[in-house]
């Protein structure tokens, strides 16, 4: 036992965190390490105790206190050090925390835990400041260095690359099957693009998808073609990609399935995150979740969202895993649908044209919808029968009308006899929102999960290319939402980028782009509403609030330290923070090397 207390004591003093809090009454100078499960049959003494740093609660009546006692997994006191100190105990781990900051864990509001696994395992195809790539011959170039060196391409015998960015490549263009032709001829690759919503296939992987000159456009999407023929230039947008994602998509082993979640989880962890969302999972990610859950691989609480067009009868909605609580970390919340595409992909569907059309299209171009009004409102109502919370995606400003007229006819439908039920429906993403939508989305209760990140990642693009301004300045508009009253999330999309909390952060707080412009200094918000943003309010919108999102008596202890104070540092310096400890239910999940 004291060779481990060494070992804890050194990671601890690895990031500047301690055991031992000489100084303080109350607290023993000589703390014990002991598991969080020693205590528990010793009345009104702690496992673990954190004091000697600011430490954010994020409950409005009492925004900060001095020191925080745990026991089993749940916090059991936050107040000042006197109030605390009584439930130090002999065997009590006491935690120095060295003017790092102590608050409450990440709850991600939206994200694709089972595509961060393929993101995991595939080539990083990401421009910088996440990759390397910034031009098609470095994409190649990447490429073939992974096929060359990668198990899993001599596994799966295909070849996936994750990222690459049309908007950020030297020749903004996506790569032709032709280009990745020259990279391999006998090896299928699919490079997927950063929004997730195109693929750029060679000519072997366009095979093994049976996609041809003869083969139509799906409802929903598009297969480029050759400048003057049909025969494919190998990009699919939307649906033609994900038909022939999961047509390409190698049949994993349960180990294997496992595996990549577990690489994702880890992903997650280093940002912080104890709460991560699976949204529109598909059939065997759900499957694979369960598994993970089951064996015991799963650190994090996992909510999964299936897709409510491919989950079949809904098997999983009437299953143990469709509830308000989590079985061995895991738990299915609600559905998920798809109504547009992606604003920086121009396949969002908006009701004004986009600033400049993609290639080939005409000027009035303002993207496109998934599915017609009918069909919207079907799956919507669908969702309002069974009582399931609906997550709908919609960017585009045509989308989010059909989503909130959707919405309406199923509210006149099913609450029209009596009051609403609280099913809170989700907007994801609300990219083009426009002023006038957001007060119908406050009458209708529809809870917007906003994506500030794009202001970084996007944001030169949007005003040069896509949406042109003022229709760029007003993306996300955080500002417009707080003005109604109403609360808001923001989330990261990840695989779309990686699953970085201070990312989402910094562009929530300053919506600054690459190139160093303010996008919409109106929607700009505070540290504090920015991380309410993080972690009370989207624990809200997964119905968790009363366990989870706070620092406050009772809730599970799920926890971050970071290595500053988001609330004291220069706004210009928050990109700069870094997530030195994830702390899932008390117990250390993941550590700064």
């Amino acid at each position: 036992m004291a060779i481990m207390r060494r070992q804890f004591a050194a990671a601890l003093a690895a990031t500047g965190l301690g055991v031992g809090l000489a100084g303080c009454a109350g607290f023993s100078e000589h703390a014990d390490t002991t598991s969080a499960s020693t205590n528990a049959g010793v009345a009104g003494v702690a496992d673990v105790l954190y004091w000697n740093g600011p430490i954010l609660t994020m409950n409005d009546a009492q925004p900060q206190v001095e020191a925080v006692a745990v026991r089993a997994g749940r916090i059991v006191a936050a107040g000042t050090r006197a109030q605390v100190a009584r439930w130090q105990g002999a065997s009590t781990q006491v935690v120095d925390l060295h003017g790092r900051t102590l608050m409450p864990g990440f709850v991600d509001p939206h994200s694709h835990l089972g595509g961060v696994g393929l993101q995991a395992v595939a080539a990083n195809l990401l421009p910088p400041p996440d990759g390397p790539n910034t031009g098609i011959a470095q994409l190649q170039d990447t490429l073939r260095r992974y096929i060359g060196t990668s198990p899993d391409v001599r596994d799966l015998q295909i070849a996936f690359g994750f990222g690459y960015d049309d908007s950020q490549l030297q020749q903004r263009r996506h790569p032709t099957r032709d280009e990745l032709d020259a990279v391999s001829t006998t090896v299928p690759i699919v490079a997927i693009h950063q929004s997730g919503h195109f693929a750029a296939l060679n000519s072997k992987a366009l095979e093994r998808a049976g996609i041809t000159a003869q083969t139509p456009d799906p409802q929903g999407g598009v297969i480029r073609r050759r400048a003057g023929s049909r025969e494919p230039d190998g990009v699919l947008e939307e649906n033609a990609y994900f038909g022939a994602l999961q047509r390409l998509m190698p049949q994993l082993t349960v180990e294997q399935a496992v595996g990549w979640l577990e690489k994702s989880q880890a992903l997650y962890l280093q940002f912080g995150y104890t709460t991560v969302q699976d949204g529109r999972a598909d059939p065997g990610g759900v499957d694979t979740a369960i598994a993970a859950a089951k064996m015991g691989k799963l650190k994090v609480d996992v909510v999964s969202y299936p897709d409510i067009l491919t989950m079949g009868e809904g098997r999983f909605m009437q299953g143990p895993y469709y509830s308000r609580n989590y079985q061995q970390h895991f738990r299915i919340g609600g559905v998920k649908l798809t109504l547009d595409g992606s604003p920086q992909g121009k396949t969002a569907w908006l009701t004004q044209p986009y600033l400049q059309p993609p290639a080939g299209q005409p000027a009035s171009y303002a993207g496109y919808g998934v599915m017609d009004n009918a069909q919207a409102t079907a799956q919507i109502e669908k969702a309002f029968a069974n009582n399931w919370q609906i997550l709908v995606h919609a960017n585009g400003d045509a989308a989010i009308d059909q989503m909130i007229q959707a919405v309406q006819a199923a509210r006149a439908r099913y609450d029209s006899a009596g009051p609403q039920r609280d099913r809170r429906p989700v907007l994801i993403h609300g990219q083009a929102l426009r002023r006038d939508q957001v007060g119908a989305l406050h009458q209708l209760g529809i809870f917007p999960s906003l994506f500030p990140m794009h202001t970084y990642y996007w944001g030169d693009w949007h005003r040069s290319s896509v949406l042109g301004d003022p229709r760029a300045q007003n993306i996300s508009p955080t500002g417009w939402v707080l003005a109604q009253g109403m609360r808001f999330t923001t989330h990261h999309d990840a695989p779309v980028v990686l699953p970085s909390s201070i990312r989402v952060l910094d562009a929530t707080v300053n919506r600054t782009t690459r190139s160093g412009q303010v996008l919409g200094p109106e929607h700009r918000v505070s540290p504090w509403i920015a991380l309410q943003a993080m972690t009370l309010w989207p624990a809200w919108q997964h119905f968790e609030a009363d366990r989870k999102g706070s620092i406050e008596v009772g809730k599970l202890a799920d926890l971050v330290v970071l290595s500053g104070n988001p609330l004291t540092v220069p706004h210009a310096q928050l990109i700069d923070l870094k997530v030195l400890q994830t702390i899932k239910e008390g117990v250390v999940v993941y550590q700064a090397p």
